[in-house]
């Protein structure tokens, strides 16, 4: 990864970089899908936080969209995050 994911505050998205074949390529996802998807019980939780424990996850998903023909940056929907296929082990 070139540099570390982070909360971007204007766009309420956290932006991350996945490796695909060895190049690095931009993604995002909102706060409002990483908590319907992953943490809908939780009030105020860290978008960070949500995901790094659903990384592989995430990654996985902007790797299905690039495959379909996406190209960077790839801004991940609400849907493509409840995809099957997409490391069920939790992120980790």
């Amino acid at each position: 990864m070139s540099q570390a994911a982070f909360f971007h505050d204007e766009s309420g998205r956290v932006r991350f970089w996945v490796s695909i074949d060895g190049v690095d390529v931009g993604a995002s996802v909102t706060r409002e899908a990483l908590h319907y998807r992953y943490s809908p019980q939780t009030q105020g939780e860290d978008p960070l936080v949500t995901f790094r424990t659903n990384l592989l996850r995430l990654e996985n998903a902007v790797r299905r969209r690039v495959a379909s023909g996406s190209i960077e940056p790839v801004m991940l929907r609400e849907s493509d995050l409840r995809n099957a296929q997409d490391g069920e082990d939790g992120g980790r």
